[in-house]
């Protein structure tokens, strides 16, 4: 297990240093099933990334960073851990129009909360609803 999560972490630090040094030319990133349970610090600084999908990792906390990044339209967190998200700086986000938060074990109240704050579409399972099987 220690094994892949280093095999893992290398991919995803190479792939962040590559989209850094490539500038503004990188619009997506794809970190998908990489084991992750957090962001580099260095994804903040990719001001002109328009889509990022970090789905089927660990992260047991919303990524706070991309709220910061202004380009930002497509956010994909599909089967994490994730109970809370900082909705309030979500609708913030002036470019965001699509959030994945399918088969994560969201609290009740960001299933309340959220719909009447956001001006984008917010996908969610219904409560309790777990992933196929790969």
């Amino acid at each position: 297990m220690l094994r892949k999560m280093g095999e893992a972490v290398a991919r995803v630090a190479r792939k962040v240093n590559e989209t850094v040094e490539s500038g503004s030319d990188t619009l997506e990133l794809r970190l998908e099933g990489n084991f992750l349970h957090r962001l580099p610090n260095e994804v903040s600084t990719l001001q002109h990334l328009k889509a990022i999908d970090l789905s089927r990792n660990q992260f047991h906390d919303f990524p706070e960073q991309l709220t910061t990044l202004p380009a930002l339209e497509n956010i994909n967190l599909e089967e994490n851990e994730i109970v809370d998200v900082p909705v309030e700086k979500l609708a913030a986000m002036p470019a965001l129009h699509l959030i994945n938060l399918r088969f994560n074990p969201l609290n009740a109240e960001v299933r309340v909360i959220a719909p009447p704050l956001i001006k984008f579409n917010m996908l969610m399972s219904p409560e309790g609803a777990r992933a196929p099987p790969p």
